[in-house]
């Protein structure tokens, strides 16, 4: 990238870049990218959002339109995953908050990169964070928040199917924990249905990591309230 380009499109053909190696199952070719990108002055941030989550949204679009079949995106994905602790690693973190936050995907939910990208947003936002994965049984999720309750949940789902699941965890986390306990909902699910958050009774997290903090820091702000 020269940096006399303009930022948006440095960042585009970095995009690009990477979403060919990934394609390509070029594991070490994405992370020096990444790491040549670091050293030009670009933020672990703006890489986790404008080349990792936009590789990952374009490799979904890709995979939709029967571009690229499962085990291509799952290489690519696994890369991706690779890449996200390969930042993670490099990054200074903010001061602690004194904030718990527990992410999960529902039950059935197996794309846990938007999770797992959340739950880096945040802890490197300053937040504790208890990442829980993919596909985590309600009956586990809420025997864990008995156990050990956050000040926050949040919780992931991608795929429209996998709604019942969003619906069955709210009912259940709200039978044990009651009101109290905010939850935060995200997703490519959330995002295709507009007024589900509301429906719900939970607030919806948005995709970049101010909204995402700002959506934290409101829940907790009014559960203290």
């Amino acid at each position: 990238m020269e940096q006399s380009q303009p930022a948006e499109l440095r960042f585009l053909r970095l995009l690009a870049s990477y979403l060919a190696a990934q394609l390509a199952g070029d594991l070490r070719g994405a992370l020096r990218l990444l790491d040549e990108s670091l050293v030009r002055g670009a933020s672990v941030t703006d890489l986790q959002c404008q080349v990792i989550q936009a590789a990952q949204r374009e490799l979904g679009r890709l995979w939709q339109q029967g571009r690229v079949d499962i085990a291509e995106e799952h290489r690519a994905t696994a890369i991706s995953q690779v890449a996200l602790a390969h930042l993670f690693a490099r990054a200074q973190p903010a001061p602690a908050r004194g904030v718990s936050v527990a992410v999960a995907c529902v039950e059935g939910e197996l794309h846990e990169m938007p999770a797992r990208l959340l739950s880096d947003f945040l802890e490197l936002a300053g937040f504790t964070v208890m990442h829980l994965g993919a596909n985590l049984p309600t009956d586990s999720l809420v025997s864990l928040l008995e156990r050990e309750p956050p000040d926050v949940l949040a919780l992931s789902v991608t795929m429209l199917f996998n709604i019942p699941a969003l619906r069955r965890a709210v009912v259940e986390v709200r039978g044990l924990m009651g009101p109290t306990l905010p939850i935060l909902v995200g997703g490519s699910a959330i995002n295709a249905l507009p007024g589900l958050a509301e429906e719900l009774g939970v607030a919806s997290a948005g995709p970049t990591p101010a909204e995402l903090e700002s959506a934290v820091l409101r829940a907790v702000a009014r559960r203290l309230h």
